[in-house]
């Protein structure tokens, strides 16, 4: 029987783009999502670039048993776990939510593959797990001190993970912690969407410049910046993705837990990236500077060289790119995927 990985949250953004990304390195996935803020359309463009449509099971993770049926049918023998909330602001108004979404999936995630045998893990982390007030660059070894709910919730499912090896010598986890993920698939067929007002920046400011949504709100323009916003580094969902499968490749001679960054290890400001829309656009976005939101860091900036030296893996793409491949899927996508969920 061939074997499968098994890509939770697949339908959703980074997800989608590394489920592309495996199957055209020749794996076979099978994809569970619960379609909370996705689309079942993204399938259907997954096939587009692909030629291939994933097995799909609209499930919460939460549902253990049916997690147990879809290891029971599909021979799995790894899982790439992108599911879960993931904006820091809505963490921060609601964290019950969060702590049982992210938290809770996984636990179900780790019992039923447990249940399986199945002891091959990569997990979608977040540079959020770090301090606030460390100094960027951000190694692996950084101090972890999550200020939001949702990088808390990272926080603690990689302190799980990690205690799994403890009690299972065979286990081969993957803590992939990202920066910020930007940009879209080139063909403009896959990309960042939201169900309602966007959370996170880029869709946002694509919606504003498009003329969706009437201005970007940009939260302080007094940090101890150069131009008084936070920066960040900014990642492109496509080197995300590769990165991803470097990691399985990584992980089949080992076991243990083993944690990388991903980013470029340049940092951008807030409005350095709506400078760079606007370049690409051709014409100015409309924002306004209004107070700090609660949850944000001033400055975030990945040392990869990690990453580098046990995956081989480097982010390739530009801040141009993200913002071009972004504008682009904006374009074709005015109301990211059509079909209803």
């Amino acid at each position: 029987m061939d074997k499968y990985v098994l890509v939770t949250g697949g339908t959703g953004y980074i997800g989608s783009h590394t489920a592309v990304a495996l199957l055209e390195a020749g794996y076979q996935i099978v994809i569970i999502d619960n379609l909370n803020n996705s689309s079942k359309e993204v399938l259907s463009r997954i096939e587009e670039i692909t030629g291939t449509t994933p097995p799909f099971v609209q499930a919460d993770l939460r549902d253990t048993d049916t997690v147990h049926e879809v290891f029971e049918k599909y021979s799995v023998t790894s899982v790439m776990h992108f599911a879960g909330h993931k904006a820091v602001g809505e963490s921060v108004e609601n964290p019950s939510m969060y702590y049982a979404n992210n938290i809770g999936s996984t636990l179900s995630l780790i019992e039923a593959m447990q249940a399986a045998e199945i002891f091959t893990l990569i997990f979608s982390s977040s540079a959020t797990v770090y301090s606030s007030t460390a100094l960027s660059p951000f190694k692996e070894e950084t101090e972890k001190d999550p200020i939001n709910p949702y990088g808390m919730t990272k926080y603690l499912i990689e302190q799980r993970l990690t205690d799994l090896i403890k009690t299972h010598a065979d286990w081969r986890i993957g803590l992939l912690r990202y920066f910020n993920p930007l940009g879209a698939h080139p063909t403009g067929r896959l990309g960042e969407t939201s169900i309602g007002t966007p959370n996170n920046l880029m869709p946002y400011l694509m919606q504003v410049a498009s003329g969706k949504l009437p201005k970007l709100k940009i939260f302080g323009d007094d940090y101890d910046t150069p131009d008084g916003t936070c920066i960040r580094d900014y990642i492109h969902v496509a080197d995300l993705a590769k990165g991803h499968l470097a990691a399985l490749q990584f992980l089949k001679g080992r076991t243990g837990a083993h944690a990388w960054n991903l980013g470029t290890g340049k940092g951008t400001s807030v409005l350095e990236l709506v400078e760079t829309v606007e370049k690409v656009i051709g014409y100015p976005i409309n924002r306004e500077i209004t107070s700090r939101r609660e949850g944000d860091v001033i400055e975030a900036i990945a040392d990869p060289s990690k990453a580098y030296a046990e995956l081989l893996w480097r982010a390739e793409l530009t801040i141009d790119d993200m913002c071009k491949d972004s504008w682009n899927w904006q374009q074709q996508n005015p109301d990211g995927y059509s079909s209803t969920r």
